[in-house]
């Protein structure tokens, strides 16, 4: 999850800056992305520690982290396949 923004006036920026985010905002994506990994947890699969703790980490996010924008700014890498 991506904070930074910025305003193009033509090729020329223009603006640039971080924006705030809200706690909706942040269980929505992370909401999002185990939703999208959640097959690799299938009774068929063998997930690697890498991917165990990348869920891990989405799932702790809330409770790790005092505000929205510093857990938007620690949001976890998505392991290699």
């Amino acid at each position: 999850m991506n904070r930074s923004y910025r305003v193009y006036d033509g090729p020329d920026i223009i603006e640039e800056g971080m924006r705030d985010v809200t706690w909706e905002e942040v269980r929505d994506m992370r909401d999002y992305y185990l939703k999208d990994t959640d097959w690799r947890f299938m009774s068929d699969q063998s997930p690697s520690d890498e991917w165990v703790d990348y869920r891990t980490a989405l799932r702790d996010l809330p409770q790790d982290h005092a505000d929205a924008n510093s857990a938007c700014d620690a949001w976890p890498v998505m392991p290699d396949e």
